[in-house]
């Protein structure tokens, strides 16, 4: 493919018509792409050309962004400045408070491997499981209430209203 003379003088009569590089490429023809005409645009310097007829189909707005009042409505008040964000103060319940001897309590742990580990027992991992000293708790676990003794299973089990609470206080 090469750019002959009668192929450029067609290139910049419909490139100023308004046609695409598409449809340039189509009309040339013999290999000519869409890439090699914007390339030879480019380098025939042919920036400004005539744009072609867009359709006018006016669509009809019928979104509420579309009207707008013209005159504000007599219901809302009319607020200016910072005061616009200002929000109004809610008071939140205090978190129920847990006495200092249910927070200290430890259940005792037998401290067991995952061999001696057994169905009844507590499976709340202690320490690295990478290391030697890995155990798991062994406390009397209920059958059929989960893999956790009473006080691992009220640590691993919060209720979703309870982790809010907590949320709002820590800030």
């Amino acid at each position: 493919m090469s750019w002959t003379d009668e192929r450029v003088d067609l290139l910049r009569k419909l490139w100023l018509e308004g046609l695409s590089a598409s449809q340039i490429a189509n009309e040339l023809s013999n290999g000519i792409t869409r890439n090699a005409v914007i390339g030879k645009v480019h380098r025939l310097g042919l920036s400004g050309r005539a744009k072609a007829p867009a359709p006018s189909v006016q669509r009809q707005r019928t979104s509420e962004r579309a009207v707008r009042p013209s005159a504000p409505r007599a219901s809302a008040p009319i607020v200016r400045g910072n005061l616009a964000f200002a929000l109004a103060p809610r008071t939140m319940e205090a978190p129920e408070a847990r006495t200092e001897e249910e927070a200290v309590v430890l259940p005792m742990s037998e401290r067991v491997t995952i061999m001696e580990l057994r169905e009844s027992m507590c499976r709340w991992p202690l320490g690295d499981p990478a290391s030697s000293e890995f155990r798991y708790c062994g406390a009397e676990a209920p059958i059929g209430a989960g893999p956790y003794c009473k006080y691992h299973a009220r640590v691993a089990y919060q209720p979703a209203q309870d982790r809010r609470n907590r949320k709002a206080v820590a800030r």
